[in-house]
């Protein structure tokens, strides 16, 4: 089974040569992946091992028209860190050097890698609906409610915390969450 490591995604139109140029510079095969999630939508795929010989795959797959994901899976054991951020530094390269805009990648390591919707969400978008969780009480407990580890980078966490206080439950929120919340925001 193939997990995520690092996910990119892009939003462009990139023409034939372009995206040529896009699987020599990371060795892919213009075979599709088979197995994994969004295995569907893949075009182009290569598995290699890191300097530590954990066993990946490196995956180019198309949503739509012109959305692309560049994804570094592995098979269960986590690859090294400076591998990610090694993978993070090409991804984010492609993209700038293809004139893509980049819409997320996840995990986040800034917050530009963060997707956010510019107008508050109503009910049906909100992690929240109109009713605040009752186990969430602290700013800690907070994170994996928003699809955050607690060592996410400030940045990322101050992000996804305006965005959780557009929602139309914050005002529901425990005053000291809320009082936590906007120290947490002075701080950043």
């Amino acid at each position: 089974m193939l997990w995520p490591a690092l996910r990119a995604l892009a939003y462009g139109h990139l023409t034939t040569d372009q995206l040529t140029g896009l699987l020599d510079e990371f060795g892919l095969s213009s075979l599709p992946r088979v197995e994994g999630p969004g295995a569907a939508q893949s075009i182009a795929h290569r598995p290699f091992a890191d300097e530590e010989g954990i066993p990946l795959v490196l995956d180019l797959a198309r949503t739509g028209d012109a959305g692309w994901v560049l994804t570094l899976f592995h098979t269960g054991q986590q690859p090294i860190a400076s591998t990610i951020e090694g993978y993070r530094a090409r991804f984010r390269d492609a993209i700038r050097r293809l004139d893509l805009t980049l819409v997320q990648i996840d995990p986040p390591a800034s917050a530009d890698e963060v997707l956010t919707t510019t107008a508050a969400p109503d009910e049906a978008d909100s992690s929240f609906g109109a009713h605040w969780h009752p186990e969430v009480e602290e700013l800690d407990g907070l994170w994996p409610h928003i699809g955050l580890d607690r060592d996410a980078p400030r940045e990322v966490k101050a992000v996804k915390l305006r965005e959780v206080m557009l929602s139309p439950a914050w005002p529901h929120a425990p005053e000291n969450l809320r009082r936590q919340a906007e120290e947490f925001l002075r701080n950043v």
